[in-house]
């Protein structure tokens, strides 16, 4: 099999006006601190921490934003570093004890040959609507990850914004659900100025992910439903609030995180492979 090549030079253009306007707003960190978003955290968490070499291991965590995982990670023994185009998510982070960062396109990464036991890609492909540039993240992930490193990267489910747009009671706008339905169909959100909820993103089909690891020359190894089906429950929230029932909803959504006929009811989705050694 071909070996991924090095990206050469970054590619231009690297963030699209819109799409960093919508994150110099600063709120994704609070996000997935608070409400129904520490869902998508917690999960995300406990998948990664079941996928992980034990710490001590060097992470980097492309796409970071403002550490809000580089932060949990560095606190558990990890050597982490962080790479991210956006200058208000690298101030943030730079906070943040025991990680490191700097500016960076996930196409093109500032990292050496096989530098990192692990490499998570947790919001990059969001934003590449174009396969292509989708598969050459994977393949700079690839290039950068020692061989029998790990790689998982997050998705927006297919579905995700017609299951929001439903649940949030947008979709009975009539703008946003020609938005929305458009969106079905090849996965392409599109950016509206009158539309503070989300910018320009790709909403990933659960069965497209594995093939476009293997063309980045990665051995795809498993698929895992964030937040399955408890994020469409009305009162999630108050479900996260009690620790009781908080931990009944992680288990409820643990034992079917990687049922493929539900992979796409989920928000968010983690596919994860390796290296080959």
């Amino acid at each position: 099999m071909t070996q991924p090549q090095p990206a050469t030079e970054p590619p231009p253009h690297s963030l699209r006006d819109e799409i960093l306007a919508y994150y110099e707003r600063g709120e994704e960190d609070a996000r997935l601190k608070q409400g129904a978003g520490r869902l998508e955290f917690w999960r995300t968490q406990e998948v990664l921490r079941r996928l992980l070499p034990e710490a001590p291991a060097r992470v980097l965590d492309v796409g970071g934003g403002s550490g809000v995982h580089a932060e949990w990670l560095a606190r558990d023994g990890y050597e982490v570093e962080l790479v991210d185009p956006v200058p208000l998510h690298l101030e943030q982070a730079a906070r943040l004890p025991g990680v490191r960062v700097r500016p960076g396109d996930a196409r093109a990464l500032p990292a050496e040959d096989a530098a990192y036991d692990v490499v998570l890609l947790l919001g990059p492909l969001y934003h590449l609507p174009e396969r292509a540039d989708r598969v050459r993240a994977l393949a700079e992930a690839h290039r950068a990850v020692r061989p029998g490193g790990l790689v998982v990267a997050a998705t927006i489910n297919r579905f995700a914004g017609l299951h929001d747009g439903l649940q949030l009671g947008y979709y009975f706008t009539p703008e946003h659900r020609a938005r929305t339905d458009a969106a079905l169909g090849d996965g392409h959100h599109t950016h509206a100025p009158e539309d503070p909820l989300f910018t320009t993103a790709y909403f990933a089909d659960p069965t497209e992910v594995p093939g476009e690891f293997t063309e980045a020359g990665l051995a795809h190894e498993g698929q895992y439903g964030v937040e399955g089906v408890a994020w469409l429950m009305g009162g999630v929230e108050e479900w996260l609030d009690d620790p009781e029932r908080r931990e009944a909803v992680l288990a409820a959504t643990r034992r079917i995180e990687s049922e493929p006929s539900l992979l796409g009811v989920s928000g968010h989705l983690l596919t994860a492979g390796r290296r080959r050694p």
